[in-house]
């Protein structure tokens, strides 16, 4: 039996993936998937970048506003009901067109969850320091709590494989005493077709900027005052997300409106680039330099529908310095 097909639209952030995603949607028959950690929050919808209510009535987007910004959720919840919505999209004739930056959550979909991706150095810096303070002990304990199979492997003086349990259970929400009985690394359910946007380097730190210049006049600001009159406090997971850490400083006076701005698209650049690195190592990519090839996106996608196989192109970045 062949296996179900899937778009994705993949790239850095700015570089007009809801654009395109909208346009091809419309004309196949389609609904979206988001692959965006920082949409799934409630509230939180000038500083992610959400599609507006418009978009969103024209073409039903899933795995939008689905959680609150004090709750958590990983990549093996995405996983999961992402899978489930594709189920029911197809008993309904719909084909789904996935759309987002983030690369964990779409590799989870389409793979499995994995090992291979890159370590947290600042979440490994961060236990490792709990070990100082706390013993290392204490971080055995923690990890037999969640893990008790791959505490009982380890002596707990072994911090470089209780960190790395401990790293794999943070970042994906499952033990990894799990993965390595179900080997479900290559996981494969689908035959997917990946399109990247491609846009030279200075065209999308331009669109970045003017992204943040436009939060801003939106009301950022009276966005992020409100959740923390919510209630939900500047050291959740959610409140880290790229610019509300830096308008929560803002808010709380630590520093300027202006050093504020100028850091939230500093750190928004960088975050480009490393979006564009992660989804440059998969080979299955096909690349597609926007918006110049704008109009070949939509035969591609059609061609592929239609039992095409992916034919997957390398393109050397343009955000490169």
């Amino acid at each position: 039996m062949d296996q179900p097909r899937l778009i994705a639209i993949v790239g850095p952030t700015a570089s007009g993936k809801s654009q395109v995603a909208m346009e091809i949607a419309s004309k196949i028959n389609a609904e979206i998937l988001s692959a965006d950690s920082m949409q799934i929050y409630r509230y939180m919808d000038i500083g992610t970048g959400k599609p507006s209510p418009e978009d969103r009535g024209r073409i039903p987007h899933h795995l939008i506003d689905i959680i609150f910004p004090d709750e958590t959720f990983s990549a093996a919840n995405y996983k999961e009901r992402a899978r489930g919505i594709i189920d029911e999209l197809r008993k309904a004739g719909k084909n789904i067109l996935i759309v987002g930056g983030t690369g964990l959550y779409i590799k989870a979909l389409l793979r499995g969850l994995f090992l291979s991706h890159e370590a947290d150095q600042s979440l490994r810096q961060e236990l490792r320091e709990k070990a100082d303070r706390l013993g290392r002990t204490f971080l055995w304990q923690e990890l037999k709590e969640v893990d008790p199979t791959s505490a009982s492997r380890l002596h707990p003086n072994d911090m470089l494989r209780i960190i790395r349990a401990l790293e794999v259970y943070r970042q994906t929400g499952v033990p990894l005493s799990h993965w390595q009985k179900e080997h479900a690394f290559g996981d494969r359910p689908y035959e997917v077709l990946k399109i990247g946007l491609m846009r030279e380097r200075e065209d999308i730190y331009c669109r970045i900027e003017n992204r943040v210049d436009h939060m801003i006049t939106r009301g950022f600001e009276e966005e992020v005052r409100s959740l923390l009159n919510m209630g939900y406090g500047r050291h959740l997971k959610s409140m880290q997300g790229l610019g509300y850490k830096r308008m929560v400083e803002y808010v709380y006076g630590e520093r300027d409106l202006e050093e504020a701005i100028r850091l939230i698209k500093h750190e928004t650049k960088a975050y480009a680039k490393r979006q564009l690195t992660w989804f440059r190592r998969d080979p299955e990519v096909r690349w597609v330099h926007y918006p110049e090839g704008k109009g070949r996106i939509m035969g591609i996608a059609e061609r592929f529908l239609n039992g095409e196989r992916s034919k997957p192109i390398t393109i050397k970045t343009a955000i490169n310095g």
